[in-house]
């Protein structure tokens, strides 16, 4: 009869073996991603300290010297930035191009991916084809004919011209991702919405529009991140008296290529307002893509 005892013992004793090798793995699981966002974190790093050194010092040395020698760091280049007209107006012509370009893709997506999921119109899935087949068509391709047709139409080299450029390309996906979001909810919560007087117009902006907050966020930073980081359409199509922040980074680099006290705080701040949208709406981003991912 006593021989339990000994079993007892050793299934306690596999049981906290068993603990001890899952905290352990999971602490090097734990280390292992944390060196990994050290190791992808390392750049903006050095492109934060590098924008707080003086050009003489980044011309002797790396920017992990600053370690050593702490009394580099300076907001010189920061006042540097401020005062050089053409990064400053670059700025400013980035927020109104991102801005306006991003609202009409979410608001015209809104309208265009609730229609395709819940009205009946002549040819909707047809023409829903048609939206998909467009997310395959390169930008490359439609630079020439539609730069004539802005030449034509005289909005080239604008501002108007470069936000209408990326609404019409964003559009696609935008309606692609809303209309599958939009197609999720219940029909009996808009059936029961119906019979309670709401109209299409109403039942879009409280009910569909609630719903869909996530899918609309996570559209809304897709769409800001891709024309703020876009230089291709903008060294096209924008005014070349004021371009977008890429293009007069890149014009800096052309015409001063030793200006570092001015390029690498200007990298910075494009860089880093980007990061200030998607940390402002990190949780309805993850809300949206799980959303997603689930249905």
């Amino acid at each position: 009869m006593s021989r339990p005892a000994p079993a007892n013992a050793s299934r306690r004793a596999s049981a906290l073996a068993a603990r001890i090798a899952s905290r352990a793995a999971s602490g090097a699981v734990r280390a292992v991603l944390v060196l990994v966002g050290l190791f992808w974190l390392m750049p903006t790093v050095g492109l934060l300290i590098s924008s707080l050194r003086s050009p003489s010092d980044i011309a002797s040395d790396g920017w992990w010297q600053v370690f050593t020698a702490p009394a580099q760091l300076t907001t010189e280049n920061y006042r540097s930035l401020l005062s050089d007209g053409a990064i400053t107006d670059s700025l400013l012509a980035t927020v109104l191009i991102t801005v306006p370009a991003t609202l009409l893709v979410v608001v015209i997506g809104a309208f265009a991916g609730y229609a395709f999921a819940w009205l009946d119109f002549p040819g909707r899935d047809w023409w829903f084809l048609l939206v998909v087949g467009l997310l395959v068509v390169p930008v490359q391709v439609a630079l020439v004919p539609v730069s004539k047709l802005f030449g034509a139409v005289g909005i080239f080299e604008t501002t108007l011209g470069v936000v209408l450029f990326h609404t019409a390309f964003g559009l696609p996906f935008a309606i692609f991702l809303l209309r599958n979001f939009f197609a999720e909810i219940p029909r009996e919560l808009l059936e029961a919405a119906r019979l309670d007087g709401a109209g299409e117009i109403r039942l879009f902006a409280r009910v569909v529009l609630s719903l869909g907050g996530p899918a609309l966020a996570s559209l809304g930073i897709f769409q800001f991140l891709w024309v703020w980081n876009d230089m291709l359409v903008a060294l096209i199509f924008a005014d070349a008296q004021s371009p977008p922040i890429t293009v007069a980074l890149q014009q800096q680099v052309r015409q001063f290529g030793n200006n570092v006290d001015v390029l690498a705080p200007g990298a910075f701040v494009s860089m880093v307002i980007p990061l200030l949208v998607f940390f402002a709406f990190q949780r309805q981003f993850v809300s949206g893509v799980m959303a997603g991912a689930v249905k």
